[in-house]
């Protein structure tokens, strides 16, 4: 049983002692998951709804709109991610400009206490809240002791000397580092869209093709070509495989594709919708002076990803085997 989604506070059960998190939860991060496994756990204990609260459109789209970010989620693959992290109930709260006129005051005392009847705020360290982002942890801890709720700050997560963040892995992934952006997340990065078609060079042969719609309004890796894993939306169905993100210079495209050659046979018919995992970059999108120099190469980068699933392969067995 997925989790409850509600689309506004009005769809909100009232009554219900809930331990929440606040924030856009962009990509589910790390630092995101700890916060939400720390609500997940303090609610179990409790017996209250574990809860999370974030927005749509992004705050930043109302009150600064030559500031908003490109997404690493949707909005649905953002409940998801949440879900999986113990969250029963994810709150969907539309940002518009009267919400955001909220004092910090009037947001917990309409919003988390008369509304969602929180027993227990869990936040972020950067945690800002209500008009001007005129609230911080301490005004919220302050609050909490005036509405009668606890307030827990989890501390920022540094892995490697980096602090996690939504914005840092944006910036990782327009560079082309998803590897590094992928342990920031904890998951790989990936994105899911519809098959269209396409040249479907080598469809028939060893290495099917497949050409994935760039979804709209998200981030995409930079124009290259990267180590992949692909699913099929609908079924279990998952290839090993090579995706190049880019315009096909060779043969003067113009639009963006992203073309994916699967590692391994295409049997059962094609997906109609697909997950692409980016692991590791190979190399940046370049154009070769005819089709028969770029086949050469992908035969290359073919060879290396070949190379990466077999030594990924022994060492995740090496693992899994007891001493």
């Amino acid at each position: 049983m997925g989790p409850r989604i509600c689309r506004s506070l009005q769809e909100a059960e009232r009554g219900i002692p809930r331990a929440l998190s606040i924030g856009n939860f962009d990509g589910v991060h790390a630092g995101h998951r700890r916060i939400l496994r720390r609500v997940a756990e303090l609610a179990r204990e409790q017996g209250w709804r574990p809860s999370a609260m974030t927005f749509e459109p992004h705050p930043a789209v109302v009150v600064a709109p030559e500031r908003a970010p490109r997404l690493l989620t949707t909005l649905e693959q953002r409940a998801r991610l949440i879900a999986e992290q113990g969250i029963e109930e994810v709150l969907i709260v539309p940002f518009h400009p009267e919400f955001s006129r909220l004092t910090p005051r009037q947001f917990v005392h309409e919003v988390l206490v008369e509304t969602l009847s929180v027993r227990a705020v869990q936040v972020g360290a950067n945690f800002r809240f209500g008009y001007q982002h005129g609230g911080d942890i301490h005004t919220l801890a302050q609050l909490g002791e005036e509405f009668g709720f606890l307030t827990g700050v989890v501390p920022d997560v540094v892995l490697r000397g980096i602090r996690v963040s939504s914005s840092r892995i944006r910036s990782l992934l327009e560079v082309g580092e998803v590897s590094r952006a992928g342990r920031l997340l904890e998951r790989a990065y990936w994105i899911e869209g519809d098959i269209v078609p396409g040249r479907r060079v080598g469809s028939a042969k060893t290495v099917p093709t497949l050409n994935l719609e760039p979804p709209a309004g998200v981030v995409l890796p930079a124009d290259g070509v990267y180590i992949t894993r692909t699913f099929d939306w609908e079924s279990d169905r998952r290839w090993p495989s090579v995706t190049n993100i880019g315009y096909r210079p060779t043969f003067g495209g113009r639009a963006l594709t992203i073309e994916t050659h699967l590692l391994s046979p295409l049997e059962g018919g094609d997906p109609g919708r697909i997950r692409v995992e980016f692991l590791l970059r190979l190399r940046e999108e370049r154009k070769f002076p005819d089709a028969a120099a770029l086949r050469a190469q992908i035969l290359r980068d073919v060879a290396r990803a070949r190379r990466y699933f077999r030594l990924r392969e022994r060492l995740l067995y090496s693992k899994s085997t007891p001493v």
